[in-house]
């Protein structure tokens, strides 16, 4: 059974960027457009996936074993993923895209949670499956991006905004649970 990822999440931001709206304002059927793409060709290789290249070993790991450890105590499932690119893509499909094709969260709770970065296309991404909405709010993810990630990429530090990104995240999931 595929998981389902909020189509209302956090809109992707540039790094350099003021808020947009975090609504998807589209009247296609998500359902029928999620199954036309093709899911996007990044592999799943732990908890953290980083494809691009920006994290290193010790950081990678450090934070690998937060998202495990939030998994064991709580049961939602939370993935890091960096890409070197979208392949043309918008974030936000790219990130439902992966977050199904992974089967990100529990099925049947969709409680799953993905913090997605591209890099090189200066953008970055909260999706959170439609059982954490309540969790993980839109004026929540935006305000995670807007203070914990942008002003640590702002100063070229990835490994800083990914690291305070994730541990807001899970210390309201935490809570919340």
């Amino acid at each position: 059974m595929r998981r389902r990822f909020s189509h209302i999440v956090c809109a992707p931001l540039l790094f350099g960027a003021a808020l947009v709206g975090c609504l998807d304002q589209s009247q296609a059927d998500p359902v029928a457009v999620e199954e036309a793409r093709p899911a996007p060709s990044v592999e799943l290789l732990g908890p953290v996936s980083d494809h691009a290249d920006i994290l290193a070993p010790a950081a990678e790991q450090a934070i690998a074993q937060k998202l495990i450890d939030l998994e064991k105590a709580t049961g939602h499932q939370f993935v890091v993923v960096t890409v070197v690119s979208l392949d043309g893509r918008e974030i936000a499909d790219y990130t439902t895209d992966l977050g199904n094709a992974w089967g990100i969260g529990r099925a049947g709770i969709d409680d799953g949670v993905i913090l997605l970065v591209a890099p090189n296309e200066r953008r970055v991404r909260i999706a959170v499956g439609y059982g954490l909405e309540n969790a993980l709010p839109d004026e929540f993810c935006s305000a995670v991006i807007q203070n914990s990630i942008l002003p640590n990429f702002r100063q070229g530090d990835y490994l800083a905004g990914i690291a305070a990104g994730t541990d807001a995240l899970i210390a309201r999931l935490r809570e919340q649970s």
